[in-house]
Order: C-alpha cells, then sequence, then structure tokens
C-alpha cells in the first residue's frame, strides 16, 4: 500500500530584539534584570514551540526596546524583505514593549512580503512568577505559521489578541494585557493554539528602501494654557512636524500664527492627542479649528495616532517624497 504523501513544515524565522521577553537577573541574583538570553533561548524555553514548524532563531539586537532607532528597524525591514524572498513562510519578532507598536507600524510601511511578521514581547520577564513571554512566542509562532495570515502585512500578538500594527497602541504601563487596537479592536484572537481572524485590513504600497537622507521628526502636543514654545524651535531642528492636537484637531489660538508659517516651510501634520477617533475637516471654523488649520497647508492625519503619524512623516521624508507624496500617503492610511 503506498505511503501518505508528506507535507512540508512551514519554514519560520524567530529573530529577537532583546527587551524585557529576554531579560534576566545576572549570575547570583543580585541586582537588575538586562537582555540576556537570545534567540535559541527563547525558543528553547517554549516546549512544543516547533511542532508542526521548521524554526530557525536569530538574533538582529541584544537590547531593550528603549535604545531602538530608526536605522535599526530600517534594517530589520531590509532583512525582512530578503527572506521573504527567499522563500520563508512566516517571521516572528521579539522585542520589548516600549516601542513595540512604534517599531510594528513601521516594519508595516516597510515590509514588502507576503509572509506574516508577528511581532511579540513581554511584559513579565522570565525571572518572574507567570511570565507571559513564552506563551506569547507560543501564540505568535502559530499565528505566523497560519495561512491566513497571509498577506496581512504586519501583527501584534500579545494576550492571544491578534492586532493590526495600523491601530495596536500600548494601553498600560506593567499590564500583561498591554495592548489594545482602540476605536478598532483586535482583528482575530489565538484559541485552543489556533489563530480565528474576524476582519482584516487593505496593504497599502510599501516605502522604498534604503533611506537615502535623514529627517528629524518630532510630535507637540497640545495642552490646556500651552504658549506653544516649542513651536518656535521647530524649523530650525525640524524637517517635519506632528501635533497632537486637542480633540477633533484644534489648537489654541496663539499658535495659529506660527502653525500657519511653519506649514509653509516644512510638512505639519494635524492629529488628535486623544488615541482614537479622526482628525475632522469642516465641522469647527473658529480660529485653531481643524478647518482653520487645513486651510492654512496643514495635513490631515485622519484616525492616525500622533506617534504613527511621525513615523508615516518620517519615512517619506527619509526616501526624499515631495508634499504631494506625502499628502496622498496620509489620505492613503487614515
Amino acid at each position: 500500500m503506498p505511503s501518505a504523501p508528506q507535507t512540508s513544515q512551514p519554514s519560520l524565522q524567530v529573530i529577537s530584539l532583546g527587551g524585557t521577553i529576554a531579560m534576566t537577573l545576572p549570575s547570583g541574583g543580585a541586582g537588575g534584570v538586562a537582555p540576556r538570553l537570545t534567540a535559541a533561548d527563547l525558543v528553547g524555553a517554549v516546549p512544543g514551540l516547533d511542532d508542526g514548524v521548521c524554526l530557525e532563531a536569530q538574533d538582529f539586537r541584544h537590547i531593550p526596546g528603549a535604545w531602538l532607532d530608526i536605522d535599526d528597524i530600517a534594517a530589520l525591514a531590509e532583512l525582512l524583505n530578503k527572506q521573504a524572498a527567499s522563500g520563508t513562510d512566516g517571521i516572528v519578532i521579539t522585542q520589548g514593549t516600549d516601542t513595540l507598536e512604534e517599531t510594528a507600524y513601521l516594519l508595516d510601511l516597510l515590509y514588502e512580503g507576503a509572509a506574516p511578521v508577528v511581532v511579540t514581547g513581554a511584559m513579565r520577564n522570565p525571572s518572574m512568577a507567570g511570565a507571559d513571554g513564552p506563551a506569547n512566542l507560543l501564540a505568535a509562532v502559530r499565528t505566523a505559521a497560519a495561512p491566513q495570515a497571509r498577506g496581512l502585512g504586519v501583527l501584534v500578538v500579545f494576550s492571544d489578541e491578534i492586532h493590526a500594527a495600523r491601530h495596536v497602541q500600548k494601553v498600560h504601563s506593567t499590564s500583561t494585557s498591554a495592548f489594545a487596537s482602540p476605536g478598532a479592536g483586535p482583528i482575530g484572537h489565538v484559541v485552543e493554539g489556533r489563530p480565528r481572524f474576524h476582519f482584516s485590513l487593505p496593504r497599502r504600497p510599501a516605502v522604498p528602501l534604503p533611506f537615502t537622507r535623514p529627517a528629524a521628526v518630532e510630535v507637540i502636543e497640545t495642552t490646556l494654557g500651552s504658549s506653544g514654545t516649542l513651536l518656535h524651535c521647530a524649523e530650525q531642528h525640524l524637517d517635519g512636524l506632528v501635533i497632537a492636537a486637542f480633540g477633533a484637531g484644534h489648537v489654541p489660538a496663539s499658535w495659529t500664527e506660527r502653525l500657519e508659517e511653519l506649514a509653509a516651510r516644512i510638512p505639519v501634520v494635524l492629529t488628535s492627542r486623544t488615541g482614537a477617533g479622526s482628525v475632522l475637516t469642516a465641522t469647527y471654523t473658529f480660529t485653531g479649528s481643524e478647518t482653520y488649520l487645513l486651510e492654512r497647508g496643514l495635513i490631515n492625519a485622519g484616525t492616525l495616532h500622533p506617534r504613527k503619524a511621525r513615523l508615516l512623516l518620517l519615512a517619506h521624508l527619509r526616501t526624499g517624497a515631495d508634499r504631494n507624496t506625502l499628502k496622498a500617503a496620509f489620505e492613503s492610511q487614515s
């Protein structure tokens, strides 16, 4: 009797950047935790992680999440593009949670492949009771191996929830359920070890790599009674600016003259500081309203969070994009 045909196992990469998931106490147990575990250590610590898949572990960085920078993530995106082109079936990235929402979104902007990329980490380091890293890593591997995840871009898997990089935010400093997608919700859940997807988001064309020029972009947030002093430093030091405005896109009247001057010189993007909901386009007309500011050259970021608007603007500026390209990029994201 002929044997049943053999099916090949999905080939997955697990890439470590460091972070809490890889942090342990020094030998002797005295002092605080720091990144010490390798990608191979993380993979080896989860029973059954390689069931049904072929895993390869790789260390890319070995640092806290707060140390990562734009060039680290651009270099990682180039690696992911090469691996996807070479035929890998999925990629899992482990890193620190401080910057996880931002690295996931920047990777989503730069990643060209169809193979799933899943970012995860931990809120409790391996020396703590109830460490969540192993469960998050297992859920991330299962998601990256799922055919349904193909073509969805970069995902974040945390506490058995699957989030789109476009919407995910870190919403708590210590909880193991620290990640959420305000205004959208998770796009799926991992149930009994199997990812179940509820909906998906359309992919946008990737921002081309490599970056060809330096650029500086910062976020300035409106606050009650703020004089806007930081705006006076922007033109000398920045190539672009994101305003995290009140409500649906409003700023103090005292800010408006300076913002109009800046928008004539550098791209200035209007976002909401609320963390969910959209900047409006034509509801309010008072001085400093969304209508007033958009008429004076600010770029509407729609529903995009200020931190992610900064990354979208920065990525395009570093490719040398012109103003029309920038406006189109924000229209497509929002």
